[in-house]
């Protein structure tokens, strides 16, 4: 019986990749997590590879992946590997859709909630032994104007969390028409209408050519000055040096970053030590469950691929 090498790079649920281990076709590399010396020592056996936003097969990496079929993203987004090439060489790329929006929605709110009651800053400053109490007086969530930029799965999850502070929910998505989301004021705007009368707007697009630097100067200068701002979609949707000087030009009041240009954001950049300025290490779908729903998707669609022959959730470049 011919085997298939699987290698599990970024993460996996524990009880999950035992599961996997003990599927007779398949021989899995490696260990549930692994760092990149382990990946590129095992790549070149490996027939499929199961990914998360770490690891990013451009064309160097895949040529050396002498053996590989198949890759799956566990996750959503795709724009850390290169699609193009995958479809060049015959190499199949899916995804996991769906299975962390949950996730990714509720840390947008949480970010906003942070923002809003300054509760990161007064850890901070309550973790130095000071009582300032004065200093980190915050604003209500409640009865806010919220903008969605992109209001897809995880946008409209977002507009359904945010329901029972009762806003009003403004957005933007040129491909959405038609919502699902059980609220009667929500209204589809043009992306400056959105920044220029919302208290809050979040971003929740992907990262496509036409969504590079989506979000820039232009855009944050039309907001108010007591508003925020929320990316947790994905780096290189805001410029970055944009939000920067209009942070320091206060044409809002502060900001929450998941995602980044470049990551991980290791070294010291512009972006650290600005006080307005939430930074988190791309946590959108690092919850428990979301890394328990991604695995359980990908052992599956493994499963599909390799033994029935089927491709589910295929992406193309």
């Amino acid at each position: 019986m011919e085997k298939f090498n699987i290698l599990v790079c970024d993460g996996m649920d524990q009880g999950l990749f035992s599961d996997l281990k003990k599927i007779s076709e398949f021989n899995v590399l490696g260990e549930a997590k692994n760092n990149s010396e382990v990946i590129n020592s095992l790549k070149k056996q490996a027939h499929a590879l199961v990914i998360r936003s770490a690891t990013k097969p451009d064309q160097a990496f895949l040529d050396e992946c002498e053996n590989l079929k198949y890759i799956i993203r566990a996750g959503e987004g795709t724009d850390n590997i290169e699609k193009s090439y995958c479809e060049k060489i015959g190499v199949k790329v899916s995804n996991t859709p769906g299975a962390n929006n949950n996730s990714a929605a509720e840390h947008a709110v949480a970010l906003m909630m942070t923002l809003l009651r300054k509760t990161a800053w007064a850890n901070d400053s309550m973790q130095t032994g000071t009582w300032n109490k004065a200093a980190f007086t915050g604003n209500e969530l409640t009865n806010k104007k919220v903008g969605i930029v992109g209001f897809g799965r995880i946008g409209q999850l977002v507009a359904k969390r945010l329901i029972g502070f009762d806003p009003e929910i403004f957005y933007f998505d040129p491909y959405c028409d038609k919502h699902k989301v059980p609220y009667e004021n929500v209204s589809k705007r043009e992306l400056e209408f959105v920044f220029e009368n919302s208290d809050i707007v979040t971003v929740h697009v992907p990262l496509l050519d036409s969504t590079k630097n989506l979000i820039d100067y232009n855009l944050f200068s039309k907001m108010k000055p007591t508003s925020i701002f929320v990316n947790a979609a994905r780096g290189g949707i805001v410029n970055e040096q944009d939000l920067l000087k209009a942070l320091k030009e206060k044409k809002l009041k502060a900001a929450a970053m998941d995602v980044f240009a470049t990551e991980p954001l290791k070294e010291k950049t512009s972006l650290h030590g600005v006080g307005e300025l939430l930074l988190t290490p791309h946590l959108g779908g690092s919850t428990e469950e979301a890394q328990f729903r991604v695995g359980e998707m990908a052992v599956h669609q493994l499963k599909e691929f390799f033994i029935n022959k089927n491709l589910l959730n295929e992406v193309k470049a």
